[in-house]
């Protein structure tokens, strides 16, 4: 029908999440066999211009050569998403930054024959916008430069983009999201708008096709039963890290997250070395849970010489924080946020691997899966298999496998 028709139109500075919020919203989509398509005016550029356009004055306001290629490039998808919807096509996603009044005045005049509605991406998280860079610029319009080369010219992009970004305000149907916490930060919905449900429940979901969360292998504290630390890898633990590898080969794992302790990065580098493309990204937030005063004791240790330690955590293991130390329940703010940070640095890749830490692990679990609070402590992570975790909007799905060792 007519009426189920519509323009999602996307907005945002470069490296803020638009393209892979565009592609999975557009997979979501698909699975309920709604017809969509995306329009991206970058991916049109470089598909019709010979040149190079990777410079940053391209995108220079006052580049008036620049200005008139990309507005051309702009009113081509415009007309294309319109000739979309005017056949079978039910959703067209127009994947560019959008960000200045005249564009999107341009759009609305444009693009009258059906509800438009924006969705503009926000996140200015220096370290994840740092990391996003890093990734924009392995693609191949930048291969012609070095890699310091390629990080500068992206930033210089960004600025003139800001030059005249404009955040949305006056349009009738538009959601303000915080792209990286899955976060509607302002909402003005004014029309009935087609899908609108599945799309609004879809922007707050974190959504992982396959996550697979690893704890790593068997260390030398792990013999002597002892917490934190930064022990190495055993030759067992070693071993385990190779079969994890050789599990693994026939799977493409693009990015590997890992803590910054050597028994998890020990545990990531066989597998990425069995890898065609990967890299491995460490995090602090995934850094496994200090134990203040108690660290590199075993917990027979800390029985006998600190048996007050032992018996207040014992009663409440996950409200327990340690003496200069954090526990369980001050842990989940920032594993948290190093969950949300993996899920928007993968883009929509079809896997996702993060190596971590028991007590980590555990936490990681219950952001997917609902644990009583004072249960969480107890889930069981062990070294010899792995968790595969799909979360979508449609599907759950949580299940412990093990590898050959």
């Amino acid at each position: 029908m007519e009426k189920d028709k519509l323009y999602i139109v996307m907005v945002g500075l470069p490296a803020r999440g638009k393209s892979t919020i565009a592609a999975k919203m557009k997979e979501n989509l698909g699975k309920d066999g709604i017809k969509a398509r995306i329009f991206n005016n970058g991916e049109l550029r470089r598909r019709l211009l010979k040149k190079n356009t990777s410079y940053p004055e391209f995108y220079d306001p006052g580049n008036r050569e620049g200005a008139a290629i990309r507005e051309k490039i702009a009113l081509m998808n415009f007309r294309r998403a319109r000739d979309y919807l005017s056949r079978k096509g039910q959703v067209a996603i127009l994947d560019a930054t959008n960000c200045s009044f005249a564009r999107r005045d341009m759009i609305i005049s444009m693009l009258g024959d059906h509800k438009l509605f924006f969705i503009e991406c926000i996140n200015d998280d220096q370290e994840i916008l740092k990391a996003s860079i890093l990734r924009k610029v392995t693609l191949p319009e930048f291969r012609h430069l070095k890699k310091e080369d390629a990080i500068h010219s992206f930033e210089r992009r960004i600025c003139y983009y800001k030059n005249i970004y404009k955040p949305l305000k006056d349009e009738r149907n538009f959601i303000k999201l915080d792209s990286l916490n899955n976060q509607i930060i302002e909402e003005e919905i004014v029309d009935t708008i087609p899908f609108y449900d599945r799309i609004r429940d879809f922007l707050v979901t974190d959504c992982v096709k396959n996550l697979f969360l690893i704890r790593h292998g068997e260390t030398h504290f792990n013999l002597e039963n002892r917490i934190g630390g930064d022990s190495c890898l055993t030759p067992k633990g070693i071993a385990q890290a190779e079969s994890l590898a050789r599990y693994f080969k026939k799977k493409t794992i693009p990015i590997i997250f890992t803590s910054k302790k050597k028994r998890a990065l020990q545990t990531a580098e066989p597998i990425r070395n069995l890898q065609k493309d990967c890299e491995i990204i460490t995090f602090d937030e995934f850094n496994e849970i200090d134990s203040g005063v108690c660290e590199s004791m075993s917990y027979e240790e800390i029985r006998q010489k600190m048996p007050n330690v032992h018996s207040a955590r014992k009663k409440n293991k996950y409200h327990y924080i340690y003496p200069e130390g954090e526990g369980y329940i001050s842990m989940k703010e920032r594993i948290d946020r190093g969950v949300k940070k993996a899920i928007y640095l993968s883009s929509n890749s079809n896997n996702i691997m993060i190596i971590g830490h028991r007590a980590v692990n555990r936490m990681i679990l219950s952001h997917f899966l609902f644990r009583r609070m004072e249960d969480v402590p107890y889930i069981y992570i062990p070294q010899d298999r792995f968790y595969h975790i799909i979360a979508t909007q449609d599907k759950k799905l949580f299940q412990s496998k093990r590898y050959n060792t």
